[in-house]
C-alpha cells in the first residue's frame, strides 16, 4: 500500500469519528487532507513509512477518493472527455471528442460498487436485484445509467455521459462545424416563430446540446416546461420549469413515467413544452399537445429524417390498442413541422445531416417531406424544398424567402 492510500485510510476513519458529511462539509474536509498529508510526511521522516513522493499529487489522489469519484475523477475533470463507461473493473473506458480509448486504470469489484453507490446518493436513486437498472444525474450534470448481474454477465456495466457544454446557442454550433451560419438563422427563425421541432440522430450524435442550442432562440417572454427521464437540459431561460421522472419505490409504488410528466405539463400554463427524448407512447401525448396548439421540441433516436417521421407514427401505437394509425399519420403531418437530423462521423464531429420540412400532406399511410437542407459532398447546402406555416414567420417578423436565400 502506498502512501496516498495509507493517507486514504486514514483520512477515512476521521470522516466516521467525526461524521461529516462529504457533500456539506467540504471545507473541513479540505482541511482535514492536508493536515493528514502533512502529519504522514513528518511520520515518513522518522522511518516505518514509505516517502510521499509528491505532496501536491497525493493530496489530490485523497481529495478525489473521499470528495470527488476516486479514479473516475480525473476524467470527469476533463473537458476533452465526453463519456466515460466501465465493462469491467479492468477494462475503463473513455470518449475523448468523439473518439473511444482504453484507459490504464484498474479498479476492484469493490470500489466500482462503492463508486456506484456514492454516485447514486445525492439523487436518492438506488439499483438492485430487484432493481437490476437505474438512471441517474450527478451533481455536475452528468448522467449515470448503471446495469448489474444477472441482467449483465458477470460485472457491474457503468455509463456516465458527461454533459460538455461547448455550445450554448446556434452560433456556437456554427463555430463548431455542426451547422452552417444560414441553416443558424433559419433554425433562429423557426423556433422564434413557434415552429415545432423535432431533433434526430443516434447515439452521441449531439441531439440534446441541438436541443438546447435551439431553445435558447425561444423568446425570452415565453413559459417554458421541459420533461426528462432524468435532468440533462441546461437551459438559458427566463422562465422554465423542468421536470424529471421518478422511480418506483422499494414497494414498486410512486412510480412517474415520462407519459406523467408530459400531462402534467400541460397544467402549468407553457407557451411550450421540451420532451428531453421520445421513446415510448409518450409520444402520443406530445403529439396531442403539438397539435392542439402548443409549440413544442424534442429529440428522438433514428438514422435519417424519413426513420425519425416513421418511429413517430409507430411510438404512438403503444399507448394502447385503440390507438390506430388512421389517426396517428396525420396527426404527425399536421403537427411536425421541422426535422433536423445529426449524425457523428467517423472523426468524432457532430453534424446535421439534413433538416426537412412536413408540409402536412400525406399520399397513402406516406408522410411528405420537404429539403430545407440537404448535405451534398460533405457541405451542408440549401433543399429544394419550402418550409411550411409561412404565415407564422411573417407574424415573427421573418421573410422565408430572404432567409433561404431564394431572393
Amino acid at each position: 500500500m502506498n502512501g496516498a492510500d495509507v493517507i486514504e485510510d486514514e483520512v477515512r476513519e476521521l470522516i466516521r469519528r467525526q461524521r461529516l458529511d462529504p457533500s456539506r462539509d467540504q471545507q473541513v474536509l479540505h482541511a482535514l487532507v492536508r493536515d493528514a498529508v502533512q502529519d504522514y510526511e513528518e511520520r515518513s521522516l522518522h522511518g516505518g513509512l514509505a516517502p510521499l513522493g509528491d505532496r501536491e499529487v497525493a493530496t489530490q489522489h485523497v481529495l478525489d477518493a473521499v470528495l470527488g469519484f476516486g479514479a473516475l475523477q480525473p476524467y470527469l475533470d476533463d473537458p476533452t472527455i465526453e463519456e466515460i463507461w466501465i465493462n469491467e473493473p479492468q477494462r475503463v473506458f473513455v470518449a475523448r471528442q468523439g473518439v473511444a480509448e482504453l484507459t490504464p486504470t484498474i479498479l476492484s469489484e469493490e470500489q466500482v460498487r462503492n463508486l456506484v453507490e456514492r454516485m447514486l446518493k445525492p439523487s436518492g436513486r438506488r439499483i438492485d436485484l430487484s432493481s437490476p437498472f437505474v438512471d441517474a444525474t450527478l451533481p455536475d450534470g452528468s448522467r449515470l445509467h448503471v446495469a448489474i448481474p444477472d441482467i449483465t454477465r458477470s460485472h457491474w456495466l457503468v455509463n456516465i455521459r458527461k454533459f460538455v457544454a461547448r455550445a450554448h446557442s446556434l452560433d456556437d454550433l456554427v463555430r463548431l462545424g455542426t451547422i452552417t451560419q444560414p441553416t443558424a438563422r433559419f433554425l433562429a427563425a423557426a423556433v422564434a416563430s413557434g415552429l415545432n421541432v423535432l431533433v434526430a440522430g443516434g447515439t452521441q450524435a449531439g441531439k440534446t446540446t441541438t436541443l438546447n442550442c435551439l431553445a435558447a432562440a425561444i423568446p425570452s417572454s415565453e413559459r417554458v416546461v421541459s420533461c426528462e427521464e432524468v435532468f440533462e437540459l441546461k437551459l438559458n431561460l427566463r422562465d422554465w420549469a423542468a421536470l424529471q421522472c421518478r422511480q418506483p419505490s422499494l414497494e414498486g409504488t410512486g412510480e412517474i413515467p415520462l407519459r406523467r410528466l408530459v400531462k402534467e405539463a400541460l397544467r402549468m400554463r407553457p407557451s411550450r413544452i421540451i420532451v428531453g427524448e421520445v421513446r415510448q407512447a409518450e409520444s402520443l401525448d406530445l403529439l396531442i399537445a403539438l397539435n392542439s396548439g402548443l409549440p413544442g421540441m424534442a429529440t428522438l433516436h433514428a438514422n435519417s429524417a424519413r426513420e425519425a417521421i416513421v418511429k413517430m407514427c409507430t411510438l404512438p401505437l403503444l399507448a394502447g390498442p385503440n390507438v390506430s394509425s388512421t389517426f396517428v399519420v396525420p396527426t404527425v403531418a399536421a403537427s411536425i413541422d421541422l426535422v433536423v437530423h445529426l449524425a457523428l462521423d467517423c472523426d468524432g464531429r457532430r453534424r446535421v445531416r439534413e433538416i426537412v420540412a412536413v408540409p402536412g400532406r400525406i399520399e397513402g399511410d406516406v408522410i411528405e417531406l420537404a429539403d430545407i437542407f440537404v448535405q451534398r459532398s460533405g457541405k451542408l447546402v440549401r433543399g429544394n424544398g419550402f418550409p411550411t406555416h409561412t404565415q407564422q414567420f411573417e407574424r415573427a417578423g421573418y421573410d422565408v424567402a430572404q432567409l433561404l436565400g431564394d431572393r
